[in-house]
């Protein structure tokens, strides 16, 4: 029976990858990350350096961590491909079916990011939603660090977490300025390296605050917190929230790095976020949102057929869905 064409692609871009890393070293087939943590750590801070957009997937288990890296594409004639993952709140929560108010806990999310560093040698940025308070955001920046995470986001919210998608819909309460900026010292004097990133995200636009707050804390999170960078963050389809802040940000402040999310705006293309001065492109939550509809469809085709024989044609066989995790077992389709 011939391969489904969702497994012949992605076969055909996972195949080169497990070839390469059995060059480097595989134990009974299954692959293993060809780098170090002390390796992986600077490769944040040295992609932001190059003047390039930082395009950015995220992540919530080991197999879409090998997805992430076997993903290439041809755009204007230049294979392009993701330079870095994400490790998203809610992604890792959805996994569990818990909400995303920081149900899960920085030990459970961790073995997520430990599976990624598994089986993927690209840089990991981490989504620590407040952090806590900062002897726990201290406690976090020192783990992180030490598994070769290159940085993490924090918000500059208070109380219970609510998701920013929510808007104005909810109560998004937001930290003092002061306190927020401790928070960020206390994470900066933590680290043990130069390399890791301390990124301050800001959800005044979010919480319907405005331009002038949002500037006033994001100068104020770099200046006296010490912030590596900032997420301007933004809820609203037309991202003109997002540039507008830009043109004011970037004459002010030209070499501090600057994350976007264009997840509500998702015409907007990284080309053009790249002239407006961002500096790393986070797709947020993206491949977990595909499987749902994926595995929907095929649980409903069983019911409806009373067999599973009708979803063939949208599925791996057994035998190349193993084949791509231990690159030594029958290749014959089944």
């Amino acid at each position: 029976m011939p391969l489904p064409l969702q497994g012949r692609v992605l076969a055909a871009c996972l195949r080169p990858r497990l070839k390469a890393t059995s060059k480097l070293g595989m134990e009974g087939g299954v692959p293993r990350c060809a780098t170090t943590a002390a390796a992986r750590l600077p490769m944040l801070r040295s992609m932001v350096k190059e003047n390039r957009i930082v395009r950015t997937i995220e992540v919530h288990s080991g197999f879409s961590a090998l997805v992430a890296d076997a993903a290439r594409a041809s755009r204007a004639g230049t294979e392009v491909g993701f330079d870095c993952l994400w490790s998203s709140s809610l992604t890792s929560s959805a996994i569990k079916g818990k909400p995303d108010i920081e149900t899960v806990t920085t030990s459970e999310r961790l073995h997520i990011v430990d599976d990624v560093l598994e089986v993927s040698d690209k840089p990991i940025l981490y989504d620590g939603d407040t952090g806590g308070a900062k002897e726990i955001f201290a406690f976090t920046v020192r783990k992180l660090e030490r598994l070769g995470v290159s940085g993490v986001v924090i918000e500059d919210k208070c109380g219970l977490k609510q998701n920013s998608l929510f808007g104005t819909d909810r109560v998004q309460t937001l930290e003092d300025v002061d306190v927020f900026c401790e928070k960020i010292r206390a994470g900066k004097e933590a680290q043990v390296t130069p390399h890791f990133m301390i990124f301050a995200r800001l959800e005044a636009l979010i919480a319907g605050l405005g331009e002038e707050e949002c500037l006033l804390r994001a100068r104020a999170y770099v200046t006296k917190g010490g912030a590596d960078g900032i997420m301007i963050h933004s809820k609203e389809k037309d991202g003109a929230d997002i540039f507008s802040f830009m043109k004011r940000w970037r004459p002010e402040f030209p070499d501090v790095p600057v994350i976007a999310v264009p997840t509500t705006y998702n015409h907007v293309t990284e080309e053009e976020l790249k002239e407006a001065g961002i500096s790393i492109c986070i797709y947020a939550n993206q491949l977990l949102r595909a499987s749902y509809n994926a595995m929907l469809d095929t649980a409903t085709k069983i019911l409806e057929a009373g067999r599973a024989k009708e979803v063939d044609g949208q599925i791996l066989p057994t035998k190349k869905m193993i084949s791509l995790i231990d690159d030594n077992t029958d290749k014959s389709p089944s």
